[in-house]
């Protein structure tokens, strides 16, 4: 939905969200196709003058032309509301300046997620599993606007053409825009399977200079987030959560808080195994709802709290990682091979956990009344939210509507699998109408409450070991994982946990491409944990891809092997591979020597290649270190074998976007308990990175017609293990702990 609010009244911002509202219903209600084309497909119902024509869920093409393209995706950033755009407008044959984009509301039936089975926006699938199903929505509605033209102009339809939004007949000089078809359009049959385009005849997809949809607004000020939503007698919610994982409210006192001007209220509600316990205040304004919570007086009962520090957890792990783990992949014979090994290499890897500190933190509009239940959100996980919503109100899922806004990044929080802070909203909505205050709330989170409200990147240990025989050949490789599942507990458990493995936990390692004849991966999950955890940018590859690449740097400097040519050999039979390898390291000129540093600067150049979310990413990275070891990042060097690049531009700003995103965890991210309390708070002791910290970055697509892969983690995983790569060619100094930790040694 697209809100106008700037310089309207209570009433009249009201009134345009219901009449956005009820012109998406409208639109919708003239053709349901389900969530799959082609289909059993009805004809489109006549649509009146002025009206729009909808021949299908995902799009609309209003009288005057304009075309709107229905995202079932949120857009955080990524890019997702370009390309879903460009897929419907291309084979549209649309203008792309009368272009525009909405989200779409939650309805699982309609907007299902091909690759999760459920509405959502996660794991890099945006583009890939709306590939086809975009484009048949644009034929459809492009065949439909042919054929009545053609039935207007007693033509055969295969010799109308259209472009740029006109459609025309060159024999007889006729033409006319989309908006003067629309209502005629609407009459034709709805095509079962719609003619699409080759690639060589597409006129938006593969193109370069293509601007993004959001661009203008987010420019401009007219975005809407979940922060701009504004409803008459709407509350603000702000509140105070337990300090430690667990705890619960004893009591509290709000005197001092419903003594500030504009506080209305203080709502206790309760926690679960999902969700914290808390007191939030609720307040006319942010403002007095923050400086409310502030002076709440709360007493925590913490009997059952989680008291475990990060030193401590760390030992455990390392007492687990001696002990034989589930077997998560295995071949040949590694014991035996270690046993003959002429050189073993050992490591243990250390990795934090971290918060994905987005630039807007969680919040969320709720509105309750008559059995129903309506939300505001940047949304990036729609079914699971609708049916936990759903849940917890006791009412049917198609009673919950969701509006899909923009979000303010997420890179994973907003798509809880246990709907937390979307459930605290309405847990405090709820209240709210219990304590007398029938009114919209919404809820906001500070920066402080994002960064300790959990849900992080699971801390991990791996334990590894190397074998290599008498000619530097890599023999065996055994590795430990031990950490957090996160799926469990949760409605993947069934699909994603196979005898016992978190396929997340692993990915990356379990599936390793290397040629290595004897090879182990175990894990091993602690159930005892009681830090909340979800999926990060990148999720399980956040952490394998560090031990794989820097293992087998490891073996290449052991075996006196230039690094790339022994990933050339161990990569025979994986051509994509190779193609990112090969593209990266032909940018990078890696056969030339890096000029000479001065003043005592040393330089070094690091490799790494990795898979995941079904593209394949190399990096190569360069550095800098000066005499008294401090670090700088000088160039990354990026190939990405990512199929067809819907939009050569987002692609190569999520590349960029990843490095920037990975080179902060790797410099800087670490969440650390203090007998169980967080220590971090916000970004003076949580950095992220800083503009003097970027390096050049270049981008390179390898070129292929294959159907497109993920784009937005993929370019994550392969920066970390570049970067060590690069400090150990510099300095002979191996890094094994993220965040890297700085000065490096003066000396090697």
């Amino acid at each position: 939905m697209i809100f106008t609010l700037d310089n309207t009244t209570d009433r009249q911002q009201a009134s345009l969200v219901n009449v956005s509202r009820r012109r998406f219903v409208q639109g919708a209600g003239v053709l349901v196709l389900g969530w799959q084309l082609p289909g059993a497909l009805a004809a489109a119902q006549p649509v009146g003058k002025g009206e729009a024509f909808v021949p299908n869920a995902f799009l609309s093409i209003d009288a005057q032309g304009r075309v709107t393209v229905y995202a079932k995706h949120v857009e955080m950033g990524q890019g997702a509301y370009t390309g879903l755009a460009t897929l419907v407008a291309d084979e549209l044959d649309a203008d792309w300046a009368q272009v525009g984009v909405e989200g779409a509301p939650a309805d699982t039936a309609r907007y299902k997620n091909l690759a999760m089975g459920i509405q959502g926006t996660g794991g890099s699938t945006a583009m890939a599993n709306s590939f086809k199903q975009m484009r048949e929505a644009g034929a459809a509605a492009r065949a439909m606007l042919v054929g009545a033209a053609a039935r207007a102009w007693k033509v055969d339809p295969a010799t109308i053409t259209v472009r740029a939004g006109v459609v025309r007949h060159a024999a007889s000089g006729r033409q006319a825009p989309f908006g003067e078809l629309v209502e005629a359009a609407a009459a034709q049959p709805v095509p079962a399977s719609p003619r699409l385009k080759s690639p060589k005849e597409f006129g938006l997809i593969g193109k370069a200079s293509l601007r993004r949809t959001d661009s203008a607004d987010k420019v401009h000020g007219r975005a809407r987030f979940t922060q701009d939503v504004k409803l008459p007698g709407m509350l603000v919610a702000i509140a105070a959560h337990a300090p430690r994982f667990g705890a619960t409210v004893a009591g509290y006192d709000a005197s001092a808080a419903l003594a500030i001007p504009g506080v209305v209220a203080a709502i206790p509600f309760e926690g679960s195994a999902h969700r914290s316990a808390g007191v939030a205040v609720l307040a006319r304004n942010t403002w007095a709802a923050r400086t409310g919570r502030d002076a709440l007086k709360v007493q925590w009962d913490e009997s059952r709290a989680y008291t475990e520090g990060s030193e401590e957890l760390l030992a455990r792990y390392r007492q687990a990682a001696a002990r034989p783990g589930l077997p998560a992949a295995a071949r040949g014979n590694v014991e035996a091979a270690f046993a003959k090994a002429a050189k073993v290499i050992e490591a243990d890897y250390e990795f934090p956990f971290l918060a994905h500190a987005s630039m807007e933190p969680l919040n969320c509009v709720v509105q309750l009344g008559d059995g129903r239940c309506e939300i505001w959100n940047g949304e990036q996980f729609q079914t699971m939210d609708q049916k936990a919503v759903a849940d917890y109100l006791g009412i049917a899922p198609e009673r919950v509507t969701i509006n899909q806004l923009y979000a303010g990044g997420s890179f994973g929080r907003r798509a809880s699998p246990q709907a937390d802070y979307v459930l605290e909203a309405v847990a405090i909505a709820q209240g709210a109408r219990k304590a007398g205050f029938d009114a919209p709330v919404k809820m906001v989170w500070t920066r402080e409450d994002d960064m300790r409200g959990g849900y992080y990147r699971p801390a991990y240990l791996h334990r590894a070991r190397l074998a290599l025989d008498e000619r530097g050949r890599l023999q065996a490789w055994q590795v430990r994982v031990v950490g957090q599942s996160l799926i469990k507990g949760s409605a993947f458990e069934e699909f994603m946990i196979k005898n016992g493995i978190d396929a997340t936990s692993v990915e990356g390692l379990s599936d390793l491409p290397y040629g290595i004849p004897n090879l182990s991966v175990e894990l091993h999950t602690p159930d005892d944990v009681r830090v909340p955890v979800q999926w990060y940018r990148s999720v399980g590859h956040t952490h394998t891809a560090f031990t794989a690449e820097t293992l087998v740097d490891e073996a290449a400097h052991a075996a006196r092997r230039d690094p790339v040519a022994l990933r050339r050999e161990l990569l025979k039979g994986h051509p994509r591979h190779l193609a990112a390898l090969e593209t990266a390291v032909r940018a990078a000129q890696w056969d030339r020597p890096l000029a000479a540093g001065k003043d005592g600067v040393r330089r070094g150049r690091g490799v790494a290649v990795h898979e995941s979310f079904n593209s394949v990413v190399a990096q190569v990275v360069e550095v800098s270190v000066d005499a008294g070891g401090e670090l700088k990042v000088d160039r990354v060097v990026c190939a990405v074998a990512c199929g067809l690049a819907i939009n050569p531009d987002v692609v190569k700003a999520q590349m960029e976007g990843g490095i920037g995103f990975a080179l902060s965890t790797a410099l800087h991210g670490a969440i650390t308990l203090d007998k169980g309390a967080v220590v971090q708070s916000n970004f003076h002791d949580y950095p992220v990175l800083r503009i003097n910290e970027m390096p050049r970055v270049e981008v390179h697509i390898v070129p292929s017609q294959d159907d497109p892969t993920g784009v937005g983690e993929p370019g994550v995983p392969p920066l970390a293990p570049a970067l060590a790569n690069a400090i150990f060619a510099a300095t002979g100094e191996r890094v094994r702990a993220l965040p890297i930790r700085t000065p490096l040694r003066k000396a090697v």
